[in-house]
């Protein structure tokens, strides 16, 4: 037989052919309707107005919160939820609050809540309130609690100071303010905002809160920051965003930080945040956090009182105070959330985003569409190809619910649904027994299936380009999912679509040229990967990070399915990539016996032979 010329020689293939079968005409005409939604998003993008410096604001006393903060984290250098010191911690708050006059309106919002690796613990809300002219709550919240493995002179005794100093300023006694005032000093902060999403579901208050102001680590060495996302994708108000950005500019020179535009987009894609405006945003409320840090709030090794940052707890001690007189003076203004992307002075409304990420699926629907009907066309069977995809699908939806299973029966650590502390907890320590036996399950529910999907004689004209069609059927699927359960999500899967509906068109290609192609659609979900790997620090253990996120239930159990089903969609491409892909057998092509009873009979006859050699002998 000739051996085939080089891949150079070879005459090129006729457009609409099996080995140039994608309408690439057609792929770049579509792309002039994301011309409009473009257009639109020009004409949506907004500057909100921040709301006006407050007519009388009193004065921060920094150096009375940096005392505050030295000797709340000398006294309570571990304050892990549950603990004694973290009882007493709660109480010194409260008589804190007390001695400023608040009294009767100081309380105590006991209740429990489960923490991964920690168990079923009592924590404790402290809050008190300042009854204003109108019943509409302004709250400022902070987090007293820390992980226990050092002081935490700056996360969050820093805060916790700066929500005394405030209180101290609309005391009984001083002017009374327009609005109700709460302080609130949480518990459970560092374990994922759990005081702060019991106070936001379960509190009398929170029905009447229209916004709230977070303090956490305020002295560090870091530039002052803003955090604005949520638990879903939804931000606080671009009017509250805009009112605290013009008041810490006021008192430090350069604007805060903010994450960065692609950031904003994977929180909407992927909603996650460490602070407490997070449940707070959830439900609806207006809320954002005042930082130092970073996305990540500090590690509590090292944080001791002397390395307190005095001019940046100043900076944003102020800033915070000046921002509760403007709200104060007019709230209403700044009341609810939205969606958006925040650019400084102007913001792109979220419907735009929406508009155009939608419309970006609508190259890729057309061409998958096109191939479908070119196999139609060509009388090339599908079903053979989807039935394949159905047990790829079929093994990949059991590796979910078997993860579930063993988050039920106590493999993974479970808990509350809320971010994980970073340190020392289950979402870094792989716990390597149960990832062996998870594994060793896997294994041998593969071996079960691919049976079924091993190749048994080469492949027939369009078979290839039919097993790639349907898994292109199957990727749009994918995408109309995520449009229906949060359309931002829809980002991390447009590197598949628009990278893979060009396979079929590379299949007289090299196969390194082929994987190139295959591995860029993977885009998607490595940057949410690296994204928690940089922004939040946790380097190699972002995956399984990511994977305690889905056990403790903050990553929703459909979300796992729509996973499962992208799974093996790039498992059917890769086989087909590999050369291994195979159709679904036809009933003559399957064995007269599965893997299992397979393996039973020859057991039965090495045995019998065994018996017949002994007979023998």
């Amino acid at each position: 037989m000739a051996a085939h010329p080089p891949f150079r020689e070879r005459p090129r293939a006729r457009p609409g052919s099996l080995d140039r079968p994608v309408n690439g005409r057609m792929y770049r005409g579509t792309w002039l309707l994301v011309g409009i939604p473009l257009l639109a998003a020009a004409f949506t993008v907004g500057r909100p107005q921040p709301l006006a410096r407050p007519t009388a604001s009193p004065e921060f006393d920094f150096a009375a919160a940096a005392q505050l903060a030295q000797q709340f984290a000398d006294s309570y250098p571990k304050r892990a939820p549950g603990s004694p010191p973290a009882k007493e911690a709660a109480a010194w708050v409260a008589e804190q609050l007390t001695q400023y006059g608040f009294g009767r309106d100081v309380s105590v919002d006991r209740f429990h809540a489960k923490i991964p690796g920690r168990g079923r613990i009592e924590l404790e809300n402290v809050l008190a309130v300042r009854p204003g002219a109108s019943n509409q709550v302004i709250a400022v919240v902070a987090h007293r609690d820390n992980s226990g493995t050092g002081p935490g002179a700056n996360d969050n005794a820093s805060g916790t100071a700066a929500l005394l100093e405030l209180a101290r300023a609309a005391a009984p006694g001083q002017p009374a303010p327009k609005h109700t005032l709460l302080f609130l000093s949480t518990d459970g902060g560092v374990f994922g905002g759990l005081g702060a999403q019991h106070f936001a579901e379960h509190s009398p208050y929170r029905g009447r809160i229209a916004a709230v102001v977070n303090l956490d680590s305020i002295a560090g060495s870091g530039p002052a920051r803003l955090i604005f996302n949520g638990d879903r994708p939804r931000a606080a108000s671009a009017v509250l965003l805009r009112t605290a950005n013009e008041r810490i500019t006021e008192h430090s020179g350069p604007e805060p930080s903010r994450p960065s535009t692609l950031d904003q987009l994977l929180d909407l894609a992927f909603p996650f945040s460490f602070y407490e405006q997070a449940p707070f945003v959830d439900k609806g409320i207006t809320a954002l956090t005042l930082t130092s840090a970073g996305d990540r709030p500090p590690s509590t090794l090292g944080d001791t009182p002397d390395r307190l940052n005095r001019g940046r707890l100043r900076q944003i001690g102020q800033s915070a105070q000046e921002l509760l007189g403007s709200l104060d003076d007019a709230v209403e203004l700044a009341e609810g959330t939205s969606t958006y992307v925040y650019l400084g002075s102007r913001v792109v409304r979220g419907p735009a985003i929406v508009f155009i990420l939608c419309a970006a699926l609508l190259p890729c629907f057309a061409v998958i569409v096109d191939l479908f009907a070119r196999l139609r066309r060509r009388h090339i069977r599908l079903a053979p190809a989807l039935r394949s995809y159905r047990t790829r699908l079929a093994f990949w939806l059991f590796a979910m619910l078997l993860f579930e299973l063993f988050a039920a029966v106590g493999i993974w650590q479970t808990g509350a649904a809320r971010p994980l502390v970073p340190e020392s907890s289950p979402g870094t320590q792989w716990p390597a027994v149960g990832l062996v036996l998870f594994a060793l399950v896997l294994a041998i529910a593969w071996f079960g299936t691919r049976d079924r999907l091993m190749p048994r004689r080469p492949l027939q004209e369009g078979e290839a380009l039919a097993g790639q069609v349907g898994a292109l059927l199957a990727l749009a699927v994918v995408s109309l999912l995520l449009v229906a359960m949060n359309p931002y999500s829809v980002l991390l899967v447009l590197p598949s679509l628009h990278a893979w509906i060009w396979l079929p068109q590379l299949r007289p290609r090299p196969r390194a040229v082929q994987a190139t192609v295959l591995a860029l659609g993977f885009a998607g979900p490595l940057l949410l990967v690296g994204s928690f790997a940089a922004r939040l620090d946790l380097g190699l253990d972002a995956p399984w990070y990511l994977a305690q996120l889905a056990a403790v239930g903050y990553v929703r159990f459909p979300s796992l399915l729509v996973l499962g089903a992208w799974l093996a969609v790039a498992a059917q491409l890769t086989t087909l990539v590999a050369g291994r892909y195979a159709p679904y057998p036809t009933a003559a092509e399957r064995p007269r016996l599965g893997p299992g009873r397979r393996v039973l009979s020859r057991i039965v006859a090495a045995r019998r032979r065994q018996e017949q050699i002994r007979a023998v002998g």
